[in-house]
C-alpha cells in the first residue's frame, strides 16, 4: 500500500471492531458526514487476530492508520460474565495492548477507546462522572471485564505523560441498535429482550424476563453514540474519558423498557418475571454534564423512537442478525 499512501494531512481512520453494533452505526455516519481528507477503514476480526502482536502489527503495516478508533472487545451479557470473568481480563488485556502499543510504534496521532460504564466502583455516590473511575472495585458479576477496560484509561495517560501520545476513550451508557448481539446467551438486556419477545410472539408462548425489572439503566442509541464518536475522534483533546449518555432524566428501568420492547412488537402475551434470576447492578445513573458542556445542542433519539427503529431492523433482518 505504500505507492498509494495518502499524504500525511490526510487521515486514515482504522475502526477495530468495525462490524459490530458500533462499528456498523460509526460507518454509517461516516458516510453521512464525509469529508474529503477522510478515509475510513473498518475491521473485522476477520482481518486479524488482535490478541496476536504479530497479526496486529501487520494491520498496522498494511493500512498505515493516522487515526483509530479502538472498539474491539470480547463482551457479554451479565450472566455470560458471571462465569468467564478470567477469560474477559486475559483476552481484553491483550486487545488493549497490542492496539495502543503499535498506535505508538506507528506515530498514530489520536486512539479513541471504547470503556463502559460498568468499568465504575460497585459502592459509590451517583451520579458517577468522569474523575470516579478509580475509586474502589467494580461490581463482583464482571470484574475481569471492568479491570480490564479501567487499563486502557491508565495506558492512555502513561502513554501521554512518557511519549506524548494523543490516547483518549470515552464511556457509553447501554448502547443498543441494529447489527447488536441478539444471543440469548452472552447477549446485553435490550437484544436480548427483542430476541425472546420476537421468539414469544412467533411460539404464542409467554415472554419470560429474568429479574425484577427493577433495575434502571441509561441507554444510548448506537446511531447517537456513533455521532457523538466522530466528533470525539475529530474535536475532543482531552486525555481524560468522556461519558456518552442521555442525561439522569432518561434513565429507565428495565421493566419500562421490557414494556417499549413489548410495544414495538405488539405483542399481547402473556409476560412474566422470573425472580430467581440475578439483577446485577441496581444502577449506575452516570453524569453527562461534561459532555453536555462540550455539546449543549446534541439532541438524542427518543428511546421508543429508537427500540423501534432496532425491532424494525431485527425482524426484517432476523436470518442474518447475531444470535
Amino acid at each position: 500500500m505504500a505507492s498509494e499512501k495518502k499524504s500525511r494531512t490526510d487521515k486514515v481512520i482504522m475502526v477495530t471492531g468495525g462490524s459490530g453494533l458500533v462499528g456498523r452505526a460509526i460507518e454509517r455516519v461516516s458516510k453521512e458526514e464525509q469529508r474529503p481528507d477522510e478515509t475510513w477503514i473498518f475491521l473485522s476480526s476477520k482481518d486479524g487476530d488482535l490478541k496476536s502482536e504479530e497479526e496486529t502489527a501487520a494491520l498496522f503495516e498494511k493500512y498505515q492508520p493516522t487515526h483509530i478508533i479502538h472498539l474491539a472487545a470480547m463482551v457479554g451479557g451479565l450472566f455470560y460474565n458471571l462465569k468467564h470473568n478470567l477469560d474477559f481480563w486475559r483476552v481484553n488485556i491483550k486487545i488493549n495492548d497490542n492496539v495502543l502499543h503499535n498506535s505508538y510504534k506507528n506515530g498514530v496521532q489520536k486512539v479513541v477507546s471504547c470503556l463502559s460504564t460498568c468499568i465504575f466502583p460497585n459502592k459509590t455516590t451517583y451520579p458517577i462522572d468522569e474523575t470516579m473511575i478509580h475509586n474502589g472495585p467494580p461490581h463482583d458479576s464482571n470484574f475481569g471485564y471492568s479491570y480490564a477496560k479501567r487499563s486502557i484509561d491508565v495506558q492512555n495517560k502513561a502513554y501521554r505523560s512518557q511519549h506524548g501520545c494523543k490516547f483518549t476513550s470515552v464511556i457509553p451508557t447501554n448502547v443498543f441498535g441494529q447489527w447488536d448481539n441478539f444471543n440469548l446467551e452472552d447477549g446485553h438486556v435490550i437484544p436480548g429482550l427483542m430476541h425472546k419477545v420476537y421468539t414469544a410472539k412467533r411460539d404464542g408462548t409467554p415472554l419470560t424476563i429474568w429479574g425484577t425489572g427493577k433495575p434502571l439503566r441509561q441507554f444510548i442509541y448506537s446511531y447517537d453514540l456513533a455521532r457523538l464518536f466522530v466528533w470525539v475522534l475529530r474535536e475532543y483533546d482531552e486525555v481524560e474519558p468522556i461519558i456518552l449518555s442521555v442525561g439522569e432524566e432518561d434513565e429507565v428501568s428495565i421493566k419500562e423498557c421490557a414494556e417499549h420492547v413489548v410495544e414495538a412488537f405488539d405483542f399481547k402475551g402473556e409476560v412474566v418475571y422470573d425472580t430467581d434470576k440475578s439483577d446485577g447492578q441496581f444502577k449506575k445513573t452516570a453524569s453527562n454534564a461534561k459532555l453536555k458542556k462540550y455539546r449543549p445542542d446534541f439532541e438524542f433519539t427518543p428511546i421508543k423512537q429508537a427500540l423501534r427503529e432496532t425491532v424494525e431492523w431485527f425482524v426484517a433482518n432476523y436470518d442474518i442478525a447475531r444470535k
